[in-house]
């Protein structure tokens, strides 16, 4: 593929904020996104932008007592359109945007701070309930059902005499029907561990990975170096073959790398694809910006 034919990753608009921002997530149906974070002061905030005429208007500014880490509309519905979100004292909250001056549903979820959240179930995504993951600096990754008060309806920590690690990211996935569906988690340690729910139980850190919602096979990964990288899954010529001692066993596929991007000195901390439009992207990073991406020929690939 020559330079021409590769996707271009362009930055389109970008604009510096007065505090540390650790989330974005775009707003479903709309031209609106989030970004949560903390101010210097100890507080927590979430901002409202929309994109207007090519630039960024604030909308709302959202002051909290607690530093908000994360967020997820995934649970949700495209009419309330509420968002999750996670905070440095362990607590999941729900809010209403629209009237966001006390949550629609609340619970003090983890021991410390949540570190990551994710939903199912919303925004016509995935069968069945919807439901929230957090995954904490406790150790634990619990499920929570926002039509349930205060228990998870699923618990997963560390087994007695296991050390506890911090769990960095997690993700609903395989959710195709009303039964199925499984969380993956990730920790410090380098574990990944996907847990069944029906049964309840880059040279740097990667920081986040995103499937193109409009094709699985594309996804960016953001590091801590501040890079960007846009991949292309391979499908392998053969899904399976037969081991030495005869035995069918899974070929994995490969990664192509379509691009990559410099944006910042500091590590990329969230990212999220547009579900609306294909190749819209913001990301924000811990040199306190928030930019918004146009990423080029994706219908191509």
């Amino acid at each position: 593929m020559s330079a021409f034919e590769k996707p271009q990753i362009i930055v389109h608009i970008q604009k510096g904020l007065n505090y540390t921002v650790f989330d974005c997530k775009w707003v479903p149906c709309s031209a609106k996104f989030v970004t949560m974070g903390n101010f210097a002061r100890g507080t927590g905030v979430i901002q409202l932008y929309e994109i207007q005429h090519g630039d960024l208007k604030l909308l709302r500014e959202i002051e909290k007592a607690k530093p908000i880490k994360c967020g997820t509309f995934g649970a949700t519905s495209l009419q309330q359109r509420y968002l999750a979100t996670g905070d440095f004292a362990g607590n999941l909250h729900v809010w209403n945007l629209e009237a966001p001056e006390n949550p629609v549903y609340s619970v003090k979820g983890h021991k410390e701070i949540i570190n990551t959240i994710d939903g199912v179930g919303g925004l016509g995504i995935g069968e069945g309930a919807p439901e929230i993951v957090t995954g904490s600096r406790d150790g634990t990754v619990k499920v929570w059902d926002p039509r349930q008060k205060d228990d998870p309806v699923a618990n997963m920590e560390p087994v007695q005499g296991e050390n506890k690690r911090d769990c960095w990211t997690v993700a609903f996935g395989n959710a195709y029907n009303q039964e199925e569906r499984v969380v993956c988690a990730g920790y410090d340690n380098g574990d990944i561990k996907l847990f069944d729910l029906r049964k309840k139980a880059h040279k740097s850190t990667v920081w986040q990975v995103r499937h193109l919602p409009q094709n699985r096979e594309l996804f960016l990964t953001a590091g801590g170096a501040g890079g960007l990288h846009l991949w292309k899954y391979e499908y392998p010529v053969q899904r399976s073959k037969k081991d030495s001692e005869g035995v069918e066993m899974g070929v994995a596929g490969s990664v192509s790398l379509l691009q990559n991007v410099t944006l910042s000195t500091q590590p990329i901390s969230s990212l999220d694809w547009s579900p609306d439009k294909r190749g819209l992207c913001i990301c924000s990073s811990f040199d306190q910006m928030v930019r918004v991406l146009i990423i080029t020929k994706l219908h191509k690939i």
